[in-house]
């Protein structure tokens, strides 16, 4: 069963993934290191929507289970919830959104594959509305020119701009957007 062996790839998939959450810029042509240069680090948002969306499916999922099933719920990680999932699939199997359920793995399974190892042209943008308060601006952070998925800052449209290590507030930010418009 299909849906049985990507659910299973899943936990490796995702670990796999967190290698590609922060890359290092690097020139292959150049290794020797100048004496003053810096290693600059560089956040590849497409990771860590990756990351995010996969985990945040799995448990919309097992909420189902455990809802139905008054069952305990697994521990929020991904391995967990996963393996939860397995556990129970056929369960999952025999109800109305299995369809749904298979489609969501495969998405999931295969947007894991293109973020370990994206295929030029396929790399995903980030596109939200600005956090700032009263901010009309759009927050893009697709690639540059489109040739690398990594960047080392992230502005909106209006002309608000945060470094990488202000990436994860600003996350926390959109996440608390979202909640609040739903």
């Amino acid at each position: 069963m299909q849906v049985e062996r990507h659910l299973r790839a899943l936990p490796g998939l995702h670990q796999e993934c967190l290698h590609h959450v922060a890359s290092t810029s690097r020139r292959m042509n150049n290794p020797t290191k100048v004496s003053g240069s810096r290693r600059r680090d560089h956040l590849n948002v497409s990771a860590l929507d990756t990351r995010h969306n996969i985990l945040a499916i799995l448990e919309s999922w097992s909420e189902i289970i455990v809802e139905e099933l008054e069952t305990v719920f697994p521990t929020r990680s991904v391995p967990h919830l996963a393996r939860f999932l397995t556990v129970n699939l056929e369960w999952l199997a025999a109800q109305p959104p299995a369809a749904d359920f298979a489609d969501e793995v495969e998405s999931l399974h295969a947007e894991l594959l293109r973020t370990i190892d994206p295929e030029p042209g396929h790399l995903r943008a980030l596109i939200r509305e600005c956090v700032m308060d009263n901010c009309p601006g759009i927050i893009s952070a697709s690639p540059p020119g489109g040739g690398s998925a990594v960047r080392s800052s992230i502005s909106c449209s209006s002309g608000h701009s945060w470094e990488m290590h202000e990436w994860l507030a600003l996350r926390h930010l959109m996440n608390r957007q979202r909640k609040d418009a739903a």
